[in-house]
């Protein structure tokens, strides 16, 4: 009976031991966002635009660089036409936090580019920042009273992109208007083209 109890406990092991695990198989990236014949993705270490044709790649345009912390949010390819030309609208959010004893900052950056895809060239380019700041401000010298202070700080315009393909970009204190010019392939101020 001993026996028998020995070959089963040995046969158990050895079946257990004995199965190949198996190998986790790396998933394909998706694209963050797609339009028309465009892909916006991370590959090879970039942030790029893919340009495909009939489901395979073309061309490349890179974005910027990323490493494996590059996470953004939020990511949109858009067309739309501006005088005439197709051009195409690339969008995302960066996250970043920042925290010490006594401030956090919650940083949110949107991106926009515009690109003309037929020269591969960006157009246009803005950023804007928000910071939501909490910080535990003292209110006497030897630190024994505070109180909590919540701010928040802009940089860089608020982007919108008009019905017409012109762009506005707005802050707090200013206002710029944008359209295209499609001899020139690039967009220009708004005052000074009239």
């Amino acid at each position: 009976m001993k026996n028998g109890i020995y070959i089963l406990a040995f046969l158990v092991c050895l079946t257990s031991f004995g199965q190949k695990k198996k190998s986790a198989t790396p998933k394909a990236t998706a694209g963050l966002a797609k339009v028309d014949n465009l892909i916006a993705e991370i590959k090879n270490g970039n942030f790029q635009v893919t340009i495909t044709e009939k489901g395979k790649e073309i061309d490349t345009i890179v974005v910027k660089s990323a490493d494996k912390s590059f996470a953004p949010t939020g990511c949109k390819l858009t067309s739309f036409k501006a005088s005439g030309v197709s051009l195409y609208l690339l969008s995302w959010q960066e996250k970043t936090n920042t925290k010490t004893p006594t401030k956090t900052e919650d940083i949110v950056t949107i991106y926009t580019k515009v690109y003309d895809i037929t020269t591969k060239k960006e157009v246009f380019s803005n950023y804007q920042i928000t910071n939501n700041i909490t910080e535990q401000v003292f209110l006497d010298k030897n630190k024994t009273a505070s109180e909590t202070q919540n701010k928040i700080r802009r940089e860089g315009f608020e982007f919108t992109l008009n019905p017409d393909g012109s762009i506005t970009q707005k802050s707090k204190n200013q206002e710029n208007k944008w359209v295209y010019d499609a001899t020139k392939k690039e967009y220009l101020d708004a005052k000074k083209k009239k």
